[in-house]
């Protein structure tokens, strides 16, 4: 157990959660108001929105799912960062102007605005779930940077990381999130480019034609590009792409952040921060997960653990801590905003639409609090099943793929209840059989859910359309006037 670092690094996370929770108690001396919580009373700046979009989606996926999943597709595993880089640039130039535009303060808010409150219901409750998934992953994340520095295990680990995130959020919600985010994306970038620097270093020739050489010569060059072999390119890398893309743009998990900010220009400048700083680190985890499979003591723990325990035992301590810090930082960012998230859904979409129409922002700050306390506790114990986590990620995924079109088609096209219904329910019965029968095999592409529902909800959705008439597109003029 590596005393020393583990210190280090819970000093650094205790510090800045609780300094940047009482320099926001300080600054924020007005009575509540609508939205303060949750989101951040939608006056974040550039730098806050964007460091938030950049780590909301980098966490245990980027990080140790990198990691994880070059042991099977090598260096196209940095399709995960471009598919999000594409991501950013769709919400920050539609989807995440819209929901801010609009006002609103959740994603199935902005579809009872669209169809009606019967589909707003039916969404919540399918998001909510799907972001509690993306939670109980990343809480696997926590736990596995916490036993690469106490050995403790990784369910002891998740749940010394699962309290962390806890305070990381509750103190002041949506604020306090956003300003510790850009404090961890710099600190992050400085550990990362230090690491791979001195990794290089400890490696023979003091650079990385070692690990270039060893794929070589073991046939396995397709290891080393990005777009790995045909079947990696069509599968993966495809599915990756089409999975984060029309999934994530309509996630409550990342429009949140769009719906704190300041106004419509201040998202649109963001991209130009968050889309680097999400994408590049790609780059960087591709290299260190390479590397670890390349030096036997490490490649025989396996791909969960190998690249985090070679960071901890080939760095200077210091460096060492510095990186487990950030790494620990960013996984307990997206914690942060995947119990946030879920906890805004059912605190305003079912306790205050459902059940308490007349709730004050102080009745609807304690029901988030209560609720992100009991997600996160929930998400403790299941993150001990351990799935592997870019798998996970990409099904989970899928679930929300059809949300997307039907808010495309809202927007664009006509707003049909029965069209949306029909589609959000065929989508996700075919994700649900495509995920637990053999239906999906040797299918190819389609065996892809993300490919799947993505196909079968432009299909169907045109389909439906066409059959049930609806309200005029919200982008029309009579729309929008109305």
């Amino acid at each position: 157990m590596n005393i020393s670092m583990l210190i280090i690094v819970l000093l650094y996370e205790a510090v800045t959660i609780l300094g940047v929770g009482w320099w926001l108690s300080k600054r924020e001396s007005h009575a509540a108001t609508e939205g303060d919580f949750a989101l951040g009373g939608r006056s974040l700046p550039v730098g806050v929105v964007a460091a938030t979009m950049a780590l909301t989606v980098l966490g245990t996926a980027h990080i140790l799912g990198v990691f994880e999943m070059v042991w099977g597709v090598g260096a196209a595993a940095v399709w995960f960062s471009i598919a999000h880089v594409l991501l950013l640039v769709v919400v920050c130039y539609s989807t995440g102007l819209w929901v801010r535009r609009m006002g609103v303060s959740t994603v199935p808010e902005l579809l009872e605005k669209l169809y009606g409150k019967g589909i707003r219901t039916l969404v919540s409750c399918v998001m909510a779930g799907v972001i509690f998934g993306i939670l109980t992953i990343e809480t696997q994340g926590l736990g596995i940077i916490i036993n690469a520095m106490t050995g403790w295990g990784i369910a002891n680990g998740a749940i010394v990381g699962g309290i962390l995130g806890i305070f990381y959020v509750v103190i002041a919600g949506m604020k306090e999130v956003g300003w510790i985010n850009l404090i961890n994306a710099i600190v992050m970038y400085i550990g990362l480019i230090l690491a791979t620097l001195f990794l290089a270093l400890r490696l023979p020739g003091g650079n990385f034609d070692s690990v270039a050489d060893h794929f070589t010569s073991q046939d396995m060059s397709h290891m080393l590009s990005i777009f790995g072999n045909s079947q990696i390119l069509l599968t993966f890398s495809l599915g990756v792409v089409v999975a984060v893309l029309f999934s994530q743009s309509v996630n409550q998990m990342l429009l949140q952040a769009a719906m704190s900010a300041q106004n419509e220009k201040t998202i649109k400048k963001a991209l130009w921060i968050a889309a680097p700083v999400n994408g590049l680190f790609g780059v960087f985890a591709v290299v260190i997960g390479l590397t670890a499979m390349t030096i036997p003591e490490f490649a025989e723990l396996g791909p969960k653990q190998a690249a985090t325990q070679m960071l901890v035992e080939y760095l200077p301590p210091w460096l060492g801590a510095l990186l487990l810090a950030s790494f620990l930082a960013a996984i307990l960012s997206t914690f942060a905003m995947t119990a946030l998230s879920p906890a805004t859904i059912f605190s305003i979409d079912i306790y205050k639409a459902l059940y308490n129409p007349e709730a004050n922002e102080e009745q609807v700050t304690k029901v988030t609090r209560i609720t992100i306390v009991v997600l996160a506790v929930t998400a403790i114990a299941v993150a001990s099943f351990l799935p592997p986590i870019l798998a996970a990620m990409t099904w989970l995924f899928a679930w929300l793929i059809p949300v997307f079109f039907i808010i495309i088609y809202a927007m664009f096209w006509q707003r049909s209840h029965q069209a949306a219904v029909t589609t959000l329910l065929v989508v996700w019965l075919l994700n649900f059989v495509w995920s637990f029968t053999a239906i999906s095999e040797n299918l190819g592409l389609l065996g892809n859910n993300a490919i799947m529902a993505s196909l079968v909800s432009l299909l169907l959705g045109g389909v439906c359309n066409f059959v049930f008439k609806g309200k005029p597109a919200y982008f029309s003029l009579s729309a929008v006037e109305a």
